[in-house]
């Protein structure tokens, strides 16, 4: 089957974001001149037939009725924006502050850049510095060096070991840790930085390493001949160490995310309110209105403007589709997750989207569609709607909870177990049985590695 254009427009605004819907109408406003954003408080724009203007065909006469329904829906979706999230009327002073908090926003500072920084505030001589700078620029994100000595003395008519000194300089800069040539330099150069490179934290960084992952405290204690405890206190200073000191300065942006759909519970019930707050405020242009409405116009002319007003009508029409859908989605993801609201993750219900589309009317995948990529905003935090559609498992007693519940039992026994008797998956397995809930070990250990759990034997201290 071949997807008509519109159709295609349609599913997409249903599918994107709300900024990236927003994108999608500032584009369709740039190529479409009789769709214009229209400032929330402008005034109502009535439209009054033209006694004398009569149709010429019977085109032209359907297009008439038409164009009343355009009309009327074009002052009833203004109407739509008139009012944000708390019911408050829209200011012109809302988009100065939004500006003034755009504009606020502190530009980001690359490694490369904070290195020079202090480089150039360093006392070598203009040779050296040329020398520092081709080394940061074999710095990478994380803060490693990618080049060796060697490749770099290659390249320049200067010994490994004058290199290597301007390196020294290099590693002495902040972040801590920055120029090592892998984990174990890294750590080493942060150790020394803050006095600890001779103790025992030192000495398993420079030889007990791939133990200390593997969590082998008893065997290191042995070799090191220190007691567990000192091991311990050594791991834990290690883990406060940065293993990628560069990243601090990624260029990778922060993503945020701007819920969709907001639930207040408003004496003791939960209330539905769609974030519009990004989304322009859109009317048909008044100019061409009146071209339409002129006898005067030629019927090229309002042949261009018909069709031009035709895509402007059915971009109205699709976004009020697409809100409409995501708002009983929603309403019906609160309605079924009521537990999960009042309660937390314990009570998350087993739910489908099959489900979900057979109480809102609509198809599957236009659920699936419908929630990607959209947050909600709840009393208890803010939720990707995908978050609230996990399969279930049965209980003993036959009532049903989400895999997410099963999770995070499995994580609070873990949380609470004897660290000298770690529970075995096993053991999980039986604890979760006396509660009701029947799973295979397999499932647990599927879980626990999701969770990021070690097996037992890594988590046991002695």
């Amino acid at each position: 089957m071949i997807m008509a254009p519109q159709l295609r427009q349609s599913l997409e605004m249903l599918q994107v974001p709300i900024l990236e819907l927003r994108a999608m109408i500032q584009k369709e406003i740039e190529q479409n001149p009789t769709l214009e954003e229209l400032a929330p408080e402008g005034p109502t724009l009535e439209i009054e037939a033209d006694p004398g203007d009569t149709p010429d065909d019977k085109s032209e006469m359907d297009f008439d009725k038409e164009f009343e329904v355009m009309a009327k829906l074009d002052d009833e979706w203004r109407d739509y924006f008139f009012q944000d999230l708390d019911n408050r009327p829209y200011s012109p002073d809302d988009d100065k502050k939004h500006q003034f908090l755009m504009d606020s926003l502190p530009q980001h500072e690359s490694l490369q850049e904070h290195l020079m920084t202090q480089l150039h505030m360093t006392a070598l001589g203009e040779q050296d510095q040329q020398i520092a700078e081709m080394i940061i620029g074999s710095i990478n994100d994380d803060g490693y060096l990618t080049s060796s000595m060697t490749e770099l003395a290659d390249s320049l008519p200067f010994t490994e070991e004058h290199l290597q000194d301007i390196l020294l300089v290099i590693q002495d800069f902040n972040p801590i840790g920055i120029g090592a040539t892998d984990l174990q330099d890294c750590l080493l150069l942060q150790l020394e930085r803050i006095g600890k490179a001779d103790t025992v934290a030192g000495d398993i960084v420079r030889d007990y390493l791939t133990s200390l992952g593997s969590h082998k405290l008893q065997a290191i204690a042995k070799a090191l001949k220190v007691s567990v405890e000192e091991i311990k206190e050594a791991e834990n200073l290690i883990h406060s160490l940065d293993p990628k000191p560069g990243r601090a300065f990624s260029e990778e942006v922060a993503s945020y995310v701007l819920p969709e759909v907001v639930v207040r519970k408003v004496n003791g019930e939960y209330v539905i309110i769609l974030n519009d707050s990004q989304l322009p405020h859109l009317r048909i242009s008044r100019h061409y209105r009146r071209l339409m409405e002129n006898r005067e116009t030629t019927a090229e002319v309002k042949s261009y403007i018909r069709d031009r007003l035709r895509a402007s009508t059915f971009l109205i029409k699709s976004i009020d589709q697409r809100q409409k859908t995501i708002y009983k989605i929603a309403d019906e993801i609160v309605r079924i997750q009521y537990d999960f609201l009042e309660h937390g993750v314990s009570h998350l219900k087993p739910l489908t989207m099959s489900t979900v589309a057979d109480a809102v009317g609509v198809h599957e995948t236009t659920v699936s569609r419908a929630v990607n990529q959209k947050y909600m905003r709840t009393p208890i935090g803010t939720y990707e709607l995908k978050y609230f559609f996990t399969p279930g498992i049965t209980t003993q007693d036959g009532t049903s909870i989400s895999n997410k519940s099963v999770k995070d039992m499995i994580a609070q026994l873990v949380a609470e177990e004897d660290l000298d008797k770690p529970l075995s998956d096993q053991a999980i397995m039986e604890k979760l049985k006396q509660t009701g809930v029947d799973v295979a070990r397999r499932t647990v250990a599927k879980y626990r590695i999701v969770l990021k759990i070690p097996p037992s034997h890594l988590r046991k201290y002695h």
